[in-house]
């Protein structure tokens, strides 16, 4: 499938770049697009663009605003099957897994237009202060106006409508600038949300190097909001950057697993595995590190090496393909790199840990150094690491080990084990008798430490996405 020269799309129209880059399938290589390389004066037309459509949005009605939003959502749903063969090609995902993400995005919409006939504030007792009596206050909500969003290639539809999804439905602009690998599900986001309303200019798709049009978009003064789903390094040098405008930052995670040893393994075991390795690895909160009670470590290991075994490796747009390619060849080399350093310090592979037809197996890491890079970084890539631990307080604190905290999950039919657990894991979410890889789109989703600040989940989105005034009546 070849697609033609993707432009740039800004208020409302498709704009000619004064330069393209070509883009590849991660899988076999083969070009499937020319694509927009954008500079810093092509991305500062975009965000004029959405800064003189923040009237227009300003001034919409919430039940408009819930409209286009549910026109989206029924728009997509009906082209799902373009749209996830479209993830599938752009980003080796394998298309069942695809098919997945399209279904939560089409939800995630759904949830957005739900939320934007939700917004209101509050009225203020003032009389609760001498000083206050004989008036009244109340809040209102108002949107912040231009919504900077920058977004990674591992869910290319669904996090971009975690970002889209409530700046629209708070009545804010938005210049999206989708990951150079996966533009191509933005582009098609773009054509669906002018087929279903949305006015010219408060969608803006720029794509092109994250340092140039990233950079201007999260320096100009007319963008109020950002929000950003990528690497530590570059969420804090965006923080830094960024001055006084509102910023979520979402930046990934090394997640952690504790397997008790009351566990019905043969009953999770598969969900364990999808954990691990579906995408690849390549997902924040996929399961990199299990810790395992040393009286079911061996069983479990051996339960979960031979469900990895079963996973199919190939063209991201077979039908039953489990693992495909990782995102770029250089990733996997370093993905390598990292396996042979934690096995220099003396972890085991119990499976995996080289390359087959260009893709990296899925790797089973056993007894790893808690000091390398598998242990204590983000990998993201088709590689978990199993240790024992003597009881659950241990494995609690191999968790809190870690430099991230996005989520962590723990099996357990023990219930004080389970609260012990949800009180003092360091992390953004819990997960309980599931793994941490967890996420239904309306709840809150966000991690501390370095896994970020702010929380996505539309509602919670919408918070970081509105300003709050106060009206005070003296009678």
């Amino acid at each position: 499938m070849i697609v033609d020269k993707k432009h740039l799309y800004i208020n409302g129209e498709w704009v000619t770049a004064h330069s393209y880059t070509p883009l590849y399938s991660p899988y076999n290589r083969s070009l499937i697009a020319e694509v927009a390389e954008a500079n810093e004066e092509e991305t500062k037309q975009a965000i004029a663009a959405a800064y003189e459509a923040r009237a227009t949005m300003r001034a919409m009605p919430a039940h408009q605003r819930a409209s286009i939003l549910g026109n989206l959502a029924r728009l997509l749903e009906q082209r799902s099957e373009e749209a996830a063969q479209l993830i599938a090609l752009e980003g080796a995902k394998p298309l069942q897994a695809a098919r997945t993400e399209i279904g939560r995005t089409v939800e995630t919409y759904k949830f957005a237009a739900e939320e934007a006939k939700r917004i209101h504030g509050e009225t203020i007792p003032l009389d609760a202060s001498v000083s206050g009596e004989g008036r009244i206050a109340y809040t209102v909500k108002e949107p912040v106006g231009v919504v900077g969003a920058i977004t990674p290639f591992n869910f290319p539809m669904n996090l971009v409508a975690h970002k889209v999804g409530p700046a629209l439905a708070a009545g804010n602009t938005v210049v999206l600038k989708p990951a150079e690998q996966t533009p191509l599900s933005s582009f098609l986001l773009a054509e669906l949300l002018q087929e279903a309303g949305l006015p010219a200019g408060a969608l803006n798709v720029v794509t092109g190097d994250g340092k140039v049009v990233g950079d201007a978009i999260v320096t100009d003064e007319r963008v109020k909001a950002l929000s950003f789903t990528g690497s530590p390094a570059v969420g804090i040098s965006i923080r830094s950057k960024a001055g006084l405008k509102k910023v979520t930052l979402e930046l990934g995670s090394n997640s952690g697993l504790i397997i008790d040893r009351d566990t019905d393994i043969p009953a999770m075991i598969q969900r364990a595995v999808s954990g691990a390795f579906g995408n690849q690895g390549q997902v924040c909160i996929s399961i990199q590190r299990i810790y395992v009670h040393q009286d079911i470590f061996e069983d479990f290991v051996d339960q979960f090496v031979q469900a990895t075994r079963q996973l199919k490796l190939g063209d991201p747009m077979n039908e039953d393909t489990d693992v495909s390619a990782m995102i770029a060849p250089k990733e996997q080399t370093r993905a390598i790199e990292w396996i042979e350093e934690a096995v220099s310090q003396g972890a085991e592979i119990a499976y995996g840990g080289t390359i087959e037809e260009d893709l990296l197996l899925p790797t089973v890491l056993l007894r790893v150094n808690p000091e390398v890079r598998v242990a204590c970084q983000e990998v993201f890539a088709p590689i978990v690491m199993i240790n024992p631990v003597a009881d659950m307080e241990e494995g609690i604190r191999e968790v809190n080990r870690s430099n991230y905290g996005l989520q962590a999950g723990i099996y357990t039919q023990q219930l004080s084990t389970a609260f012990q657990a949800a009180e003092k894991l360091e992390v953004g979410g819990v997960i309980v008798n599931d793994i941490p890889s967890f996420r239904v789109d309306h709840m809150p989703y966000g991690g501390v430490k370095q896994s970020g600040i702010g929380r996505e989940g539309i509602k919670y989105a919408l918070e970081e996405m509105l300003e709050t005034k106060l009206v005070v009546f003296k009678k």
